[in-house]
């Protein structure tokens, strides 16, 4: 699992790239750690290269959305393939994230 962040005019973009599974969460919720104390601006995952997420990457998702709604920020998840699209669907995550 992969994860690239940039930030760029008070926009992060955080590229998501491989599986998202119980053990690859642990080292992506390390590395997207610092993001939730700077949730005040828009956070973008892209999750064009993203190729599943399980419970525990879902989780991930949320924590970062409660850190953005707590400080005004926006959470925007983009590009995710129709599997995710599914697993969305199924546990009522297109209902809390803008999805691009």
């Amino acid at each position: 699992m992969e994860v690239n962040i940039n930030k760029l005019n008070g926009v992060t973009n955080v590229a998501l790239i491989g599986r998202l599974d119980t053990p690859a969460s642990l080292e992506v919720s390390k590395q997207l750690e610092p993001l939730q104390s700077d949730a005040a601006g828009t956070i973008i995952l892209d999750c064009k290269d993203l190729a599943y997420i399980s419970s525990s990457g879902l989780r991930i998702f949320l924590t970062l959305r409660k850190a953005a709604a707590a400080k005004g920020g926006k959470i925007i998840v983009k590009d995710i393939n129709n599997d995710i699209r599914q697993v969305f669907m199924m546990t009522g995550f297109l209902n809390l994230f803008e999805i691009q």
